[in-house]
């Protein structure tokens, strides 16, 4: 009974070593944009950015659905599944298009992507150049990316399930404006956000994206896969204007710290992994991490909690 216990946990928190699948991440990541280019392009515009993000189902993501231009009343959508590594696109016209994940650059990706859309009748046009990435290459032209490992895709989806299944208990804590448990394909980032309910102070200089996703005091958290700035896993915390004293804060677990180039809160995968339950380890950061930024940004936490 304890050893079928301790392969349940591993199964469900995986290890993740940035390094075993850098490659298939850096595909990986750039082929969602390529959807979610797709999604920003076609669907109608939400507060901060909410109509861009993927979500997270029980075969691995997808955009849920998008309006088909020319088409009233119809949608698609595209699916991510990382059981049998198929990439999807259904209609509620009943058509669709299948492709296998596996090794292909992002160039071919794009044109594979772009022309089924117009087999199934799907008009669009995207900015071909990735964002949020260093050093971006246009989709249409990146014959460098071109890694699938269908065991990494599956680890890191298997850590999702468990992250989204943890934000969302956190989310239910909280009754004041709070955003959906979100994949955002820019940042290649699982986030959930609260709000206070004020307005925040406009960024100088920030772009548009920017000042919309920022135009409240936001407390955020999620997780991410790392990149070449933080080459582990971690999950993290921030909050938004950061309130004076927020990096001095004590926030739980032990393992947990405030990281002073990225100005947020990081906890390591491998520290959660490792711990007896980890959900309670994580539920302890995102919980301590946020009390520490409402507390000290003076939010209403008694008309916001429940």
């Amino acid at each position: 009974m304890v050893n079928r216990s301790k392969n349940t946990r591993a199964e469900q928190w995986p290890a993740l070593p940035f390094e075993d699948w850098k490659e298939t991440r850096e595909t990986l990541h750039l082929w969602a944009q390529i959807v979610g280019k797709v999604r920003l392009a076609l669907s109608p515009h939400l507060n901060h950015w909410w109509q861009v993000p993927f979500y997270v189902t029980a075969r691995g993501l997808t955009t849920s659905p998008i309006p088909i231009p020319g088409h009233h009343g119809q949608i698609f959508e595209v699916h991510f599944d990382f059981i049998d590594h198929q990439f999807l696109i259904l209609t509620s016209a009943g058509t669709s298009k299948t492709l296998p994940l596996i090794p292909r650059s992002v160039s071919t990706f794009y044109q594979e992507f772009m022309a089924s859309l117009q087999t199934l009748g799907i008009e669009v046009t995207i900015n071909p150049l990735p964002c949020e990435i260093r050093h971006p290459i246009p989709c249409d032209q990146d014959e460098v990316h071109a890694s699938y490992d269908p065991d990494a895709a599956n680890r890191f989806w298997r850590v999702l399930i468990q992250v989204d299944t943890v934000l969302k208990e956190f989310r239910a804590r909280f009754i004041g404006k709070s955003s959906p448990v979100h994949f955002f394909w820019g940042s290649f980032d699982l986030a959930v956000t609260r709000f206070s309910g004020r307005r925040a102070p406009q960024r100088e200089g920030a772009d548009r994206i920017t000042r919309e996703a920022y135009s409240h005091e936001v407390s955020s958290c999620g997780f991410w896969p790392g990149d070449e700035t933080f080459p582990e896993p971690a999950f993290y915390a921030y909050s938004a204007p950061e309130p004076p004293g927020l990096k001095e804060a004590i926030v739980r677990p032990a393992s947990a710290f405030y990281h002073p180039t990225m100005c947020e809160f990081l906890l390591r995968y491998d520290d959660v992994r490792n711990t007896d339950v980890p959900e309670q380890a994580l539920l302890e950061f995102f919980q301590s991490t946020y009390e520490a930024g409402a507390t000290l940004g003076q939010w209403d936490r008694e008309a916001l909690e429940r």
